[in-house]
């Protein structure tokens, strides 16, 4: 098999057709699911807290899912026991991605994970932000989300024309194929900075 066609072919994750068929996610699903969901915390943001609140409030949650995909991605995606049940569960989390990284289907996160999460988080957030300002920053902490699996999917399968876009995909591969113990922003390179994980092209191993 020659290496583009490996990178592109992931093998299934269960010997059920039906199961594995809900690991693998066209990049709009998790528009059609979402989306709504954002507009209706958008609306009950205006309705609660005016539109110049919730555009902070939005902006907050933005970063506040920034971080969470930075460590999501450092802490539990790259926490890679060598065998047993452990590195079974890594695999499937995000070791097969390494292995096939440009199988178009297994780019963005399954809906049977991504809701469950999505569901946590949220409610933390109302925990923590209340019901006026909770839909806002939820909100944002979702448009958050979308934006980076949208990035992930386009960096993978696409040519980005803008200076911005090149350097994103050149930051990803970097992870990709030099160091994958750096590089773990993937819409939000800046944290790799702070964090001291930054990939630099004269770092190969």
């Amino acid at each position: 098999m020659r290496r583009t066609d490996y990178l592109k072919a992931s093998p299934p994750m269960f010997q059920s057709r039906l199961l594995d068929r809900f690991t693998r996610v066209h990049p709009v699903v998790p528009v059609l699911i979402y989306a709504p969901v954002i507009v209706l915390m958008l609306v009950l943001a205006v309705d609660r807290d005016g539109w110049w609140d919730t555009f902070g409030l939005v902006l907050v949650g933005y970063v506040v899912w920034t971080l969470f995909e930075y460590w999501l991605h450092r802490i539990v995606f790259h926490f890679e026991p060598e065998d047993g049940i452990g590195a079974r569960v890594h695999w499937m989390i995000h070791g097969v991605h390494h292995d096939h990284p440009n199988d178009p289907l297994r780019l963005v996160m399954p809906p049977a994970a991504s809701i469950p999460l999505a569901i946590v988080v949220v409610g933390a957030i109302f925990l923590i932000a209340g019901a006026v300002h909770g839909p806002a920053v939820a909100a944002g902490f979702l448009i958050g989300y979308l934006i980076y699996d949208e990035i992930h999917y386009a960096l993978h399968h696409h040519n980005p024309t803008t200076r911005f876009g090149k350097r994103l995909r050149e930051l990803h591969m970097r992870h990709h194929f030099q160091d994958d113990e750096k590089g773990f922003g993937i819409s939000a390179p800046y944290w790799d900075v702070v964090f001291r994980t930054f990939s630099r092209r004269d770092e190969a191993r």
